[in-house]
C-alpha cells in the first residue's frame, strides 16, 4: 500500500491554531479519534516536538497506511484499531489519562472514497459494503435485503433527507422480491426511476441522498458520535481542547447540542450565586460552526461542506459533587 498522500488534510492551518495553546507543551497528548491517511496527526507531530499522538481508526486499511506514513515518529505514535467511542479504554489500555487535545474529523474518508470496492459511491458500479470496519458489521446490500419498509424508510428520511423515501422503498421492496441487491449500478438506476422527473433534473445525483443514509445505518455513525462526544470531553485534562469536523448538519447538531450544553451553567437564568457542581467545563473556541474559505474549497474541495466547531475544557466535573435542584 502506497504511503504517498491521497488528500490534504481539512482546514489543516486552523486546526493546528486551535489546538496549539493545548499541545504546546511537554509531555501532550493528541487523540486522533479519526485518523484516516493520517494528515493531520503528521503535521501536528511535526509542529511540535514533544507531542505524542494517539490514533484511532475503524479501518484497517486506515490503520496500515498510517502506520507507514507516521513511522519516522517512532514510539510519540500509538496506533489502535477502534471506532471513538472507545477513547476511555484506549487511554485506560495505553495508561494514560486526561489529554491535552481532540480531534474529530467526521463522514466517510477521501481514502475509501477513492476506493471503489469499498462501496461507498453511487458513481462506479460496485458491491454495496460501506462498512468503514471490513471485518466486522452488516453491509447496506444486507440493509436493502432485509430491513422492513419502514426501516427503510425511517432511515433514508432521518439520515439523508429523502423526500422521495416511501417511493424509493416501494420499490426497493419490489424489486428484492425478484432478486436480492448486491450491486450499486441497480440501486441507483431505481433511485433515478423512483423518483419525480423534475427532481432528477436538479440537486446532483439523486442517489447521494440514499447512500448517506445506508452508510451512516451500516456504520452506526450518528449512535455511536452520541456516546463519543461526551466521553471525549470527559477525558480532557483541563486546559485541553477538542475540534471536531462536520460534513452533514447531522453530525453538526449533535456536536453542537453536547458542546452547548457542557458550556453553560446549568442553573436558572435569575440564580445569583452559581454552585460550583453547576458551572460549565466547556468554553467555545467558536462562536458558531467555521466554514472554509473560497481558497481552501478550489484547493481541497473535500472541505466545502465542513463544519468546525471547537472548545476548551475549564472544570473537570466532580461526579461525586451533589446537584439538588439542578439537571445531571
Amino acid at each position: 500500500m502506497s504511503i504517498e498522500p491521497r488528500h490534504t488534510p481539512v482546514l489543516a492551518d486552523r486546526v493546528l491554531a486551535l489546538l496549539a495553546p493545548a499541545l504546546d507543551q511537554p509531555n501532550a497528548v493528541l487523540i486522533d479519534a479519526t485518523l484516516g491517511h493520517g494528515g493531520h496527526s503528521e503535521l501536528a507531530l511535526n509542529a511540535f516536538p514533544e507531542l505524542t499522538v494517539i490514533g484511532l481508526d475503524r479501518d484497517l486499511s486506515a490503520i496500515e497506511l498510517s502506520a507507514q506514513r507516521l513511522a519516522q515518529f517512532g514510539s510519540r505514535v500509538i496506533l489502535v484499531h477502534a471506532v471513538y467511542d472507545r477513547i476511555p479504554e484506549v487511554l485506560a489500555d495505553n495508561n494514560f489519562s486526561g489529554v491535552q487535545g481532540i480531534l474529530f474529523d467526521l463522514g466517510v474518508s477521501s481514502m475509501q472514497l477513492d476506493e471503489p470496492e469499498r462501496g461507498f459511491s453511487y458513481s462506479v458500479d460496485t458491491f454495496l459494503d460501506m462498512r468503514m470496519d471490513q471485518s466486522s458489521g452488516i453491509t447496506a446490500a444486507e440493509v436493502l435485503n432485509t430491513y422492513e419498509p419502514g426501516q427503510l424508510v425511517r432511515i433514508l428520511r432521518n439520515y439523508g433527507d429523502e423526500k422521495f423515501a416511501t417511493r424509493i422503498v416501494e420499490r426497493v421492496i419490489r424489486e428484492r422480491k425478484v432478486e436480492p441487491f448486491d450491486h450499486s449500478a441497480r440501486l441507483v438506476d431505481l433511485i433515478r426511476e423512483a423518483i419525480p422527473a423534475a427532481a432528477r433534473r436538479t440537486g446532483g445525483n439523486p442517489a447521494k441522498r440514499t447512500f448517506q443514509a445506508l452508510r451512516i445505518e451500516v456504520n452506526s455513525e450518528l449512535t455511536v458520535l452520541e456516546r463519543a462526544i461526551p466521553l471525549a470531553i470527559d477525558s480532557l485534562a483541563v486546559g485541553g481542547r477538542i475540534v471536531a469536523m462536520s460534513y452533514q448538519s447531522l453530525e453538526d447538531k449533535i456536536v453542537k447540542q453536547v458542546f452547548t450544553q457542557r458550556s453553560v451553567a446549568n442553573v436558572p437564568h435569575d440564580l445569583p450565586v452559581i454552585p460550583d457542581a453547576a458551572k460549565p467545563e466547556l468554553r467555545l473556541l467558536t462562536r458558531s460552526s467555521e466554514k472554509a474559505t473560497e481558497q481552501e474549497i478550489h484547493q481541497n474541495p473535500r472541505s466545502a461542506s465542513v463544519r468546525l466547531r471547537a472548545a476548551e475544557r475549564i472544570r473537570i466535573r466532580d461526579l461525586s459533587e451533589k446537584r439538588e435542584g439542578f439537571a445531571a
